[in-house]
């Protein structure tokens, strides 16, 4: 057991004095190197060589990890920023868009005769083609009656079908049931728009268009005041499809809504249609005397 212990002594002081010589024989200057020295530093130098290589890639190695975690953070707490930047920014989008709405209908609001009062979109009726067949609107109004006229700045929406509660439910102008009475902005030509009812699209026929009238594609039509319930001049639809016929038949007629039923939000319901306004107009003042 003796020699294991000598054994253990001498690789202690081999450990001890072989660093101490490598360490003497690179402190030292090159013109003060021996044999030994110049020995010792050619072992050494590969030695050194591996060892720094080592090191070096280590510290690169954690300093690149360091960087990407980093790196990582920033790019976590950038995508966070813009996720929140772009929410902001969707939200005055929103409210810019709300307040067009709103401006065009207030403007609506005041060229409009008679009275009116807003109402908002709370639910609609979808056909399985995500056709808009029914609007409800919220009431907030104690003087709303079936039959008055439903607008926005788009034209006409419809009628109210009945009220109930808090609820105004809508009769839109595409439903097979709804007619107005009809002339083209621009050649006013007389005509009568009925809704089709169909599930699949929007769309109008327009009817009793005399064969010697001008009419095409493309021409908007307004509401013509007759039947005293709408106001005249307010957009119902724009022609698609003309079929020109023979005098003495009325031509074949389609177009389709000015008002998108699918992004409706705030209308105006007229409490007071045309007509009413001119039965008060010729109806006498209180006091007044009697012709």
């Amino acid at each position: 057991m003796a020699w294991k212990r000598y054994r253990d002594v001498t690789l202690v002081v081999l450990l001890l004095t072989v660093p101490f010589f490598f360490l003497r024989a690179n402190v030292k200057r090159p013109e003060n190197l021996n044999g030994m020295d110049r020995a010792l530093l050619q072992v050494s130098a590969p030695i050194e060589f591996v060892v720094a290589s080592g090191a070096r890639g280590i510290s690169n190695f954690f300093s690149d990890y360091i960087y990407l975690v980093d790196v990582k953070e920033e790019n976590e707490r950038l995508s966070y920023e813009n996720a929140r930047l772009r929410e902001q920014v969707h939200k005055l989008e929103r409210a810019e868009a709300e307040n067009r709405e709103l401006r065009k209908l207030l403007q609506l609001k005041e060229g409009t005769p008679g009275d009116t009062v807003s109402a908002q979109v709370v639910g609609t009726d979808i056909t399985e083609f995500f056709r808009v067949t029914r609007v409800v609107l919220d009431r907030g109004s104690r003087n709303v009656r079936p039959h008055m006229p439903v607008i926005t700045s788009a034209g006409v929406v419809g009628t109210v079908q009945w009220v109930s509660g808090d609820s105004i439910s809508v009769q839109l102008s595409v439903d097979a049931a709804f007619g107005i009475d009809v002339e083209d902005e621009v050649t006013r030509a007389r005509a009568f728009v009925r809704g089709t009812g169909d599930p699949t699209k929007y769309t109008c026929k327009v009817e009793m268009v005399d064969s010697r009238d001008s009419v095409e594609v493309g021409d908007l039509l307004v509401t013509s005041g007759k039947g005293k319930w709408f106001p005249r001049g307010i957009p119902v639809a724009r022609v698609t499809k003309v079929n020109k016929q023979e005098i003495g038949r009325d031509q074949e007629v389609e177009a389709e809504p000015t008002v998108d039923f699918s992004r409706l939000d705030s209308v105006l319901i007229l409490t007071t249609p045309p007509g009413e306004l001119d039965d008060t107009k010729g109806a006498a003042k209180p006091g007044a005397p009697k012709p």
